[in-house]
């Protein structure tokens, strides 16, 4: 996956000619977003992709993360570091809301460079994919002081998001979950149950660097 190459010209195609981004930019939330500015930059990280990521599937198959005596886990060789400069360079904020830090650029642009990083190395893409994750989950549900709190650490990088959601007893069989959130009235939540294989849960590849 080292020689990794993103399929710019079908995204251009998909781009122009089935979602119209010319028509979309015409929306004043997405007057930024003109094709020329959107195809520049699916260059630029089709690019970073290439450069950054994709040497890293390899070394992420043949490495692996480590887990310590002590509970806490250190990334693939390499991971800590390209976090570092996906986040400088603002890859993750794209989509999300202007307000909150965010790029405010269309949804269907984030697909294709989701696509990019899936496609270049899967196991780094799910760090930012579970914090895309939770900054939808608060966005949609969270109360104005959680916005606040989680949303621009989130959206900037600065915070990651995690994936809880395998149980002993349920496996890949999610209708078997049992663990259950229950309000206790004064903002806080009583949890019962056990999680088990939490993805992105118990390290910070922030903290590494």
């Amino acid at each position: 996956m080292a020689d990794y190459h993103a399929p710019l010209e079908d995204m251009r195609f998909v781009l122009t000619h089935l979602c119209d981004m010319a028509e979309l930019s015409k929306h004043e939330r997405f007057a930024h977003a003109d094709p020329e500015s959107v195809l520049s930059l699916l260059d630029e990280c089709g690019r970073f992709m290439r450069e950054v990521l994709a040497p890293l599937n390899a070394v992420g198959d043949r490495t692996g993360a480590k887990r310590n005596a002590d509970g806490s886990v250190v990334t693939v060789p390499g991971f800590a570091a390209a976090y570092r400069r996906y986040v400088d360079a603002g890859w993750g904020s794209v989509p999300f809301d202007p307000e909150f830090g965010g790029g405010g650029f269309p949804w269907v642009v984030a697909i294709a460079m989701q696509e990019m990083m899936t496609s270049a190395n899967m196991g780094f893409s799910l760090c930012p994919l579970l914090t895309q994750g939770a900054i939808d989950a608060i966005g949609h549900h969270g109360s104005v002081e959680q916005k606040a709190m989680f949303l621009p650490k989130m959206i900037s990088g600065e915070w990651t998001g995690t994936m809880n959601l395998t149980e002993p007893q349920a496996g890949s069989d999610v209708g078997a979950l049992t663990t259950r959130a229950v309000p206790n009235g004064d903002g806080s939540w009583s949890i019962a149950g056990q999680k088990i294989f939490i993805t992105y849960g118990e390290h910070d590849m922030t903290e590494q660097i």
